[in-house]
């Protein structure tokens, strides 16, 4: 426990996931070529959550914020920061983190989205924690929420197994009694900028049918091969550059939480750091991949299982569309 006061500590954790459960055998009603026991091969996914109809990403949002509220003791009227990470807001204009504010009951609050992909939680908490250091905030919500159902495309067999919808959160602060939150470290890689895309819903085509695209474009697409081999080096990267930003071994370390891409991917990551893969906090089997959402989903499940121990060394790290490089340590 931390009880440095120029320290920034995550106070409380939460997140929340969807009622619906969609399986694996409902998307290989598309795939009759494959199987299960493929798709769980290949990618350790068994099933993911789906959002309802009438559920938003604001929603799901609310619900972790809450539980992180609640295991920090705090209210929602301490907060005067809300940063919100995600790849699709409810809605492009105003940010989604005005409408978490408002939902909240904080409308003063500074409240700004951050788009980083799947690094975008970490990409928050390092935006976050500065602000804190920099004396602008002082309690912040660093939350993601993500609805990747709703661009997945159930005919592309690169995508439609990885993708599910979920939220997570925490809340920063610079009070004694957190868990310490140490420099993130972040980088990217453009050159990779069209491995993972999404082309329509920007301003270049702002619709289907803009400049005669068709829906094909507003579904997320990626280069499978591109990603995997990019994937294992920057998360092993990230770890590596941790444990030497922080003087560590990989024997120090207690836990890694890894953004949930695929589970090949961690395995062989964990081989090529030299960490063992029961260290991995892993939650992709039953969340598939939820985007920013997924180390802070991957966090809250942890906290919520009691895996963690005072003085545990954990190590986030992540990689996204971008490409987006994320990794630092947590003290618990």
């Amino acid at each position: 426990m931390s009880t440095n006061a120029d320290t920034v500590c995550i106070a409380g954790v939460g997140h929340a996931a969807p009622a619906t459960i969609r399986a694996n055998s409902e998307i290989l009603k598309a795939f009759p070529h494959r199987s299960e026991d493929e798709i769980v091969r290949l990618t350790g996914i068994k099933e993911r959550r789906h959002a309802a109809e009438d559920e938003s990403a604001t929603d799901l949002a609310t619900i972790a914020v809450r539980h992180a509220l609640g295991q920090a003791g705090m209210e929602a009227s301490q907060i005067d920061t809300v940063i919100m990470a995600t790849i699709l807001p409810d809605q492009p204009v105003p940010a989604m983190a005005s409408a978490l504010a408002r939902r909240l009951g904080i409308p003063r609050a500074l409240a700004f989205d951050l788009n980083a992909a799947c690094s975008g939680w970490l990409y928050a908490l390092e935006v976050g924690r500065s602000l804190i250091f920099a004396g602008t905030a002082k309690n912040v919500i660093v939350v993601t929420a993500e609805l990747l159902s709703r661009i997945t495309n159930p005919q592309d067999h690169e995508t439609a197994f990885l993708f599910g919808d979920g939220a997570g959160a925490a809340i920063l602060t610079q009070a004694a009694g957190g868990h310490r939150l140490h420099r993130m470290g972040l980088s990217g890689d453009a050159d990779q900028y069209d491995s993972i895309q999404r082309l329509g819903g920007g301003a270049r085509m702002p619709w289907p049918g803009a400049q005669g695209q068709d829906m094909d474009q507003f579904y997320l697409k990626m280069n499978g091969t591109s990603v995997f081999k990019h994937a294992v080096v920057g998360f092993a990267e990230q770890i590596e550059q941790t444990l030497r930003r922080e003087n560590l071994k990989p024997e120090d370390i207690a836990w890694i939480v890894p953004h949930q891409a695929n589970a090949r991917i961690l395995s062989a990551v964990s081989k090529r750091v030299g960490i063992p893969y029961d260290k991995f906090v892993v939650t992709i089997a039953k969340y598939g991949n939820t985007s920013a959402a997924s180390v802070s989903m991957a966090l809250g499940w942890a906290a919520e299982e009691g895996i963690f121990t005072p003085g545990d060394k954990i190590i986030f790290c992540s990689v996204g569309a971008g490409l987006t490089f994320a990794g630092g340590l947590l003290e618990w």
